[in-house]
C-alpha cells in the first residue's frame, strides 16, 4: 500500500498531472504486484520556480521537474526499488516528461505506521493482510 505525493509544476496541465499519475500506479502495481485499487496519491501542482531540483552533480539540468514520493512497508530489495523507478521513467515519459524532469524519493517505514481510518493500525490489529504476508488459514 503505497501512498505517493506527487509534485508538478503548473506549466503542466491537470490532464498531464493526471496522466503522470496514472503512469506511476500503473508502475507500481505491475512491479510490486499491488491489487489495482490500492491506489493512494496527493497530486500538488505549484507555481513555476518552486520545485527546486537542482544538478546534485549528474551533469543535467530540469527544465519542469516532477517530484514522486513513495511512502511504503520496508522489505523490497534493492533490485525491485530500481525496476520500480525504471518502469517509472519509462511510463511517465509517455506523458511527456524527459527523464532529466524526473526525481523519485523512496522512503519505508513499519507496518505500525499506518492508519487507514478510525485512528486504528489495520495491519497491527490484523484487520488488514501486510503486504507481502501470506493470508492466515
Amino acid at each position: 500500500m503505497p501512498l505517493v505525493r506527487i509534485d508538478v509544476t503548473d506549466d503542466r496541465t491537470v490532464a498531464q498531472a493526471r496522466a503522470i499519475a496514472a503512469a506511476v500506479h500503473r508502475a507500481i502495481v505491475e512491479e510490486f504486484a499491488i491489487p489495482e485499487r490500492d491506489k493512494f496519491q496527493i497530486i500538488t501542482r505549484h507555481p513555476a520556480g518552486e520545485i527546486i531540483a537542482e544538478d546534485a552533480g549528474l551533469g543535467f539540468g530540469r527544465q519542469s521537474p516532477i517530484v514522486v514520493h513513495i511512502f511504503t512497508q520496508a522489505g523490497r530489495t534493492v533490485e525491485a526499488k530500481q525496476a520500480l523507478y525504471s518502469r517509472i521513467a519509462e511510463y511517465v515519459a509517455h506523458a511527456g516528461v524527459q527523464g532529466h524532469d524526473l526525481f523519485i524519493g523512496y522512503f519505508e517505514n513499519e507496518a505500525s505506521g499506518w492508519s487507514f481510518g478510525f485512528g486504528e493500525a489495520q495491519y497491527v490489529t490484523g484487520a488488514l493482510a501486510k503486504p507481502g504476508s501470506a493470508p492466515e488459514l
